[in-house]
C-alpha cells in the first residue's frame, strides 16, 4: 500500500469543546473532533467568513482524518451553566477589531444554556485531503495553522489552545503512512508521562482495521454539517478502538 502524506494536529487546552448533538439548550461533547469541527478550525485559520459556504462545504467534503486521546478527561468533563440578558442594543467586538451589533429582538428573561467541556485533554489528529490537489491542500492548511488569519479556538471560543496545534520544528508537521492508523500509530506518544499499552482512537473505514482487537465498535458519526443552511447535515461511518503508539510498541 502506497504511503500517503498525512498533516499531524496537537489539540490540548484546559478546555476542550468537540460539539455534539444539542438538545434544547443543553450542549454535550463527543470524545473525538467533528469534521465539521475541523473544518470550522481551518476556515477560521484561512480567514474565510461564515457566508463562504461553498469554500466550507467543499474543504469538509475532502476531510479524511483520525484522531488518538492522548490524556483522556484526567479531570472529567466541566458543565458550564451560561446566562446571558440579551438586549437588542447590544454590541461587542469581534476577532476582526470591529463592533458588531445584533439583529434580533431582545429576550424578556435571561438566556439560560448548559455547555459541556473537557478538562485537560490531549487529542493528536492525522488528516489528509482527498482529492490533494485542489485549494487549499494540505501544505496551505498547515501554513494557515502556523500563522492563522484569527486567534484560533478548539470547538467553542472560550477554548484557545495551550500549546501550537503544529510540532515546533516544520520536519515534524508531516508524516507519510499508507493509512491513517498508521499514521497514528507511527506518532509517538504526545505525553511521555503518561505512557500507556494503548489508546482510544478513531479512523474512516478504509484508513485502519476495521476487525480484530483494536475495533471496539463500529457506527455512524452525525459529525457532519451542512454550511448552506447552518444545520446538521448527516452523518458518517467511523471505526472506535485503540492504537498502540511508536514508542510504547518499540
Amino acid at each position: 500500500m502506497t504511503d500517503k502524506r498525512w498533516l499531524i494536529l496537537d489539540l490540548e487546552a484546559p478546555l476542550l469543546a468537540f460539539g455534539g448533538v444539542v438538545i434544547d439548550q443543553i450542549g454535550v461533547t463527543r470524545d473525538f473532533p467533528a469534521a465539521s469541527m475541523l473544518t470550522g478550525l481551518f476556515a477560521n485559520a484561512l480567514g474565510w467568513t461564515r457566508t463562504e459556504t461553498d469554500k466550507h462545504q467543499a474543504l469538509q467534503d475532502r476531510l479524511v482524518f483520525a484522531a488518538r486521546i492522548d490524556r483522556d478527561r484526567p479531570a472529567g468533563i466541566l458543565t458550564d451553566m451560561q446566562n446571558a440578558q440579551l438586549e437588542k442594543s447590544d454590541r461587542g467586538w469581534t476577532t476582526w477589531g470591529l463592533v458588531e451589533g445584533r439583529d434580533g429582538a431582545s429576550y424578556g428573561a435571561p438566556h439560560r444554556r448548559k455547555r459541556d467541556y473537557h478538562m485537560d485533554a490531549r487529542i493528536m489528529i492525522a488528516v489528509r485531503l482527498a482529492p490533494c490537489d485542489d485549494a487549499p491542500d494540505l501544505d496551505r492548511l498547515a501554513e494557515a495553522l502556523y500563522r492563522p488569519a484569527r486567534p484560533l479556538f478548539i470547538g467553542r471560543k472560550p477554548c484557545l489552545p495551550s500549546r501550537p496545534i503544529l510540532a515546533a520544528r516544520r520536519d515534524d508537521w508531516f508524516m507519510e503512512a499508507p493509512t491513517a492508523y498508521a499514521a497514528l500509530s507511527r506518532l509517538p506518544a504526545a505525553d511521555r508521562k503518561d505512557r500507556r499499552s494503548r489508546l482510544r482512537a478513531f479512523w474512516p473505514p478504509g484508513e485502519g482495521p476495521d476487525e480484530g482487537e483494536a475495533v471496539t465498535r463500529i457506527h455512524d458519526l452525525p459529525d457532519l454539517r451542512n454550511w448552506k443552511s447552518g444545520l446538521h447535515g448527516g452523518h458518517r461511518r467511523v471505526i472506535e478502538g485503540f492504537v498502540m503508539p511508536q514508542e510504547v510498541a518499540s
